[in-house]
């Protein structure tokens, strides 16, 4: 976008409400242009538009802050806080709203001073004050009280009307006290030590008279304390009315105060961009990417926003140079529905697919929620999980942890099923054979206590051979994802257009075949009495041989040469070395599902320890119910909490490891809109 200077403020404005551009920016900010060669910082696919040059400093955003400064000080004295982002409401600050900051700002600014200078009065009072009153008893002649440590005196004569100049002119450095009642002429200053100098100065430039003071008098002038007493009172009057202006400025210009900020905020933000965008002293280049279903509708609104005075070019991703290099990367927005989009920080705390590739994501959910629901079977807990899914995402208090809902509730689901198949209650396994036996009994005509038996039962003589059905299904499950990954990882190579690792690596055709191979030809001795065939060779040596010899096929279909580039030893060897990362992977990678049997099981066995702990303490009497019950919920609760936190890595585990690990050897660029709200 090429876009006038007076209407870059309305296009960022625009962007950032509607996260609609994922800028490309210079690296430094203070960008701009001249006329000159090709500018190496435009996104790619952009006209040549000049040399950038960098430029010192960013007098708007320092003015931005400056006013930012000032009104965060007027909030602190009145204890306002700010937001900490702009509002949804905000809106970039024009002259009216810095007038109106201005003028609210100064105002909070002349009651700070007036607040200060009350009580640094008060306390040169209550310093005087203190140390009079400690003299106030003291037999010693009046005069010997000028050598006081802190507070010096002077008792005189002076007109009434030049009183209060000199008070005004002193301020804090003394206090004047009338002497003989209002309109006398005769007052008493009292200064510190260090003040003494200031004081004598504006008494004598005053016409100050002294009054000599008896000989025989006594101690401190009861009108001294008297002065300093009205004073300290004055002063704490004072300062409770400065208290209530406080509060009462406070509830009126709150709301100002904090819009003022947001918008501010807001401000400074757009400065921040602005200043790394590429500019001349009348237009600004905005280069980035948009989705492209917000294409249209986002031309259309700037348009009409800015009167038609942007100009827009769009080019598609094969369209820029440095995209078809592979020196820049496409960003990558998904769209997904609530409960997939639930499960997106799985997939980018990996790392974000490449444009043009299979999206993970739906896989990822799907798998997570069945994974975790049968490593942790038990309807109670389930529900349980369930409703903390409900809280965080439909209560205010819990909104931090909203992007745990979705997982949350889809996993309690999970559980809840997986528990009513195993019988199990927060770790009751008494509660629902009544309901599994009727249930049984309608579909197959013969009642079982329980629909899957993790616990082997020395009365129930298949129960063994049920566990190990069991391993055997969530090694099942090994192999759909660990093909899934496969077929995602030559999908996504030939949509990249590297055919070599498409077709002839470890991770493409020739492994995917192999894999299957190897599943079907164990499945054929296990459970049909087959055995090893003579075609079996061929069906294992193939693949293993286009792995091995990949590269070089490769290079003869490609035309390069030499054909063994890295020499014969080398190449020998790197065969040798993928074949047996491939076979070990595949075994390991497979074999690894064996840990969702094991985890299930030892989730029974826990279930089980609880259980029969909290009946053997319930069958002592009433003495025992008590302590059953403390541990039937610090039990469930270890479980919930500790167990559920082991299950939840382990999935995540086995995404990573086995899954991601087949087709994510390179990751994208996250669509990262330009926006001023960074919670959204």
């Amino acid at each position: 976008m090429t876009v006038l200077r007076s209407d870059v403020n309305t296009v960022i404005e625009y962007l950032g409400r509607h996260k609609a551009m994922h800028f490309v920016v210079s690296d430094s900010p203070n960008v701009n242009i001249s006329s000159g060669a090709n500018n190496a910082n435009t996104v790619s696919g952009a006209n040549s538009v000049g040399k950038v040059n960098a430029v010192p400093g960013n007098a708007e955003y320092n003015r931005i802050n400056d006013l930012m400064e000032k009104l965060r000080s007027s909030c602190e004295f009145l204890g306002i806080e700010l937001p900490a982002e702009p509002l949804h409401d905000s809106v970039l600050p024009g002259e009216e709203e810095e007038a109106l900051l201005e003028r609210l700002c100064s105002a909070v600014n002349t009651l700070r001073e007036r607040e200060i200078a009350v009580r640094q009065e008060k306390q040169s009072v209550e310093e005087a004050y203190g140390e009079a009153k400690a003299f106030s008893n003291l037999n010693a002649p009046f005069a010997d009280l000028e050598q006081l440590s802190f507070v010096t005196l002077r008792v005189g004569r002076l007109d009434p009307k030049v009183q209060g100049e000199l008070r005004q002119t002193l301020g804090d450095r003394a206090v004047i006290i009338p002497l003989g009642g209002e309109g006398s002429d005769r007052f008493l200053a009292a200064s510190s030590r260090k003040g003494r100098f200031a004081l004598d100065t504006e008494l004598k430039r005053s016409s100050f008279k002294t009054i000599a003071i008896p000989k025989d008098y006594q101690g401190v002038p009861a009108e001294l304390l008297e002065g300093l007493e009205g004073r300290l009172k004055t002063a704490d009057k004072e300062i409770e009315e400065i208290e209530n202006e406080k509060v009462k400025m406070r509830g009126e210009s709150q709301a100002a105060l904090q819009k003022l900020g947001s918008n501010l905020l807001m401000a400074m933000t757009a400065e921040d961009m602005k200043s790394r965008l590429v500019s001349t002293s009348s237009v600004y280049l905005l280069s980035g990417w948009i989705p492209e279903d917000m294409i249209t509708q986002t031309a259309a609104d700037l348009a009409k926003s800015t009167h038609g005075r942007t100009a827009i070019r769009i080019y598609v991703p094969d369209e820029i140079p440095e995209v078809k290099d592979g020196s820049e990367k496409v960003p990558v927005s998904m769209k997904h529905s609530k409960f997939i989009k639930g499960f997106e920080s799985v997939v980018f705390s990996y790392g974000a697919p490449l444009y043009g590739t299979i999206d993970p994501t739906p896989i990822v959910a799907i798998f997570f929620t069945i994974l975790f629901g049968i490593m942790f079977g038990d309807s109670g807990q389930g529900v349980v999980l369930l409703t903390l899914g409900l809280l965080t995402g439909n209560i205010r208090r819990f909104a931090r942890f909203k992007g745990y809902s979705t997982p949350l509730i889809s996993v309690g689901i999970a559980s809840i099923i997986m528990g009513f198949l195993t019988g199990e209650v927060f770790t009751r396994e008494d509660l629902l054979i009544a309901p599994t036996r009727a249930l049984t009994q309608a579909l197959t005509g013969q009642p079982v206590d329980r629909i899957i038996t993790l616990m082997p039962i020395a009365s129930e003589g298949g129960s063994v051979l049920k566990l190990f059905y069991f391993f055997g299904f969530t090694i099942g499950m090994g192999v759909i994802l660990n093909s899934l990954g496969l077929i995602i990882n030559i999908y996504n190579k030939c949509a990249l257009k590297r055919y070599e690792a498409a077709f002839l690596s470890k991770t493409g055709l020739t492994g995917l075949i192999l894999f299957w191979y190897a599943i079907a030809l164990a499945l054929r001795c296990l459970f049909f009495n087959g055995r090893f065939e003579y075609y079996d060779v061929a069906g294992i040596f193939l693949p293993v041989v286009c792995i091995f010899f990949g590269p070089l096929i490769w290079r003869v279909i490609a035309g390069k040469k030499p054909l063994l580039h890295e020499g014969l030893m080398n190449f020998i060897m790197e065969g040798f070395v993928e074949i047996i990362e491939t076979v070990s992977g595949y075994i390991s990678n497979t074999v690894s599902f064996l840990r969702v049997g094991a985890f299930a099981l030892s989730h029974g066995v826990l279930s089980y320890i609880v259980f029969r702990f909290t009946e053997e303490l319930a069958s002592g009497g009433p003495a025992g119910s008590i302590p059953a019950m403390l541990v039937f919920i610090a039990g469930n609760l270890v479980i919930i909490v500790l167990e559920g936190m082991i299950v939840a890595i382990q999935v995540v585990r086995l995404q990573y490891y086995e899954f991601f690990s087949k087709f994510f050897t390179e990751t994208g660029v996250e669509f990262a809109p330009f926006r001023f709200r960074k919670s959204e």
